[in-house]
């Protein structure tokens, strides 16, 4: 065997040796980035996960806005990524407990009865302006001592939180935006970002305030993150004093 045979044998060798070993790297990534993401998400393949969706405020009957839709489009893509399945049911049905399975609920305290209580009692902090005549607070978030309000197409907020009852329970994703195209935003953003978000908080809760930016040109696709306001928004927050221009609030 001349040399020149010898050195297209060892060429071969290490083309097939390198294509194994990057077989298996991208192959031992790609696992990792999955267990990362039912880790995340609390969705090992073929577990169950609870959608909760809200009705549409503008109407008599049950039906899901236009927005919260595409959002739970957002929401099927993450859930079947994981292998698992979901079952979506209307706020007003979903009368049981949180921890025992993966949910996911978006819309207002207005519209969703299941948001009100999950605001209630995992997010005291935050007090939403739900007064129906217009003015410069309609659909304000407070949270903590910050205000953040509503122009309708221009600035408008969504939170976007992980929460969890204890180490071992399956958490609760919240999507509560000041308008239903907020609710597409953040779950695009969920998404989008949920390897970032995993390295950055693991297993814990958070809760992130975003803002969607000129939606009227945009849509959902414009996204900040205004900041975490996990710690302000499970604080106890006393109750607005009554008087003029405060409006109602849940």
């Amino acid at each position: 065997m001349n040399d020149g045979m010898v050195t297209i044998i060892l060429v071969a060798v290490g083309l097939v040796v390198g294509c194994g070993l990057g077989w298996y790297g991208r192959k031992s990534s790609t696992s990792r980035a999955s267990a990362r993401r039912e880790r995340f998400f609390g969705l090992p393949e073929n577990s169950e996960c609870l959608v909760v969706v809200n009705r549409d405020a503008s109407g008599s009957d049950w039906t899901v806005a236009k927005h919260d839709v595409f959002a739970l489009v957002e929401l099927a893509a993450v859930i079947k990524g994981c292998g698992a399945h979901l079952q979506i049911v209307a706020h007003d049905t979903a009368n049981q407990g949180f921890g025992d399975r993966t949910e996911f609920c978006v819309g207002t305290p207005i519209s969703n009865r299941r948001m009100a209580a999950h605001m209630s009692s995992l997010l005291p902090g935050v007090r939403i302006n739900t007064d129906p005549e217009p003015g410069p607070d309609r659909g304000a978030f407070a949270i903590g001592s910050e205000r953040y309000r509503l122009d309708s197409g221009i600035t408008e907020h969504v939170l976007l939180a992980r929460l969890t009852a204890g180490q071992d329970a399956r958490p609760v994703f919240i999507s509560c935006g000041q308008r239903s195209i907020t609710n597409q935003a953040a779950m695009r953003y969920l998404a989008r970002n949920e390897a970032k978000l995993a390295r950055k908080y693991g297993n814990t809760s958070f809760v992130l305030l975003l803002k969607v930016v000129n939606s009227q040109s945009y849509g959902p696709d414009v996204v900040e993150l205004v900041a975490d306001v996990t710690k302000a928004a499970k604080a106890p927050s006393p109750l607005p004093s009554p008087g003029k221009g405060n409006g109602k609030s849940v």
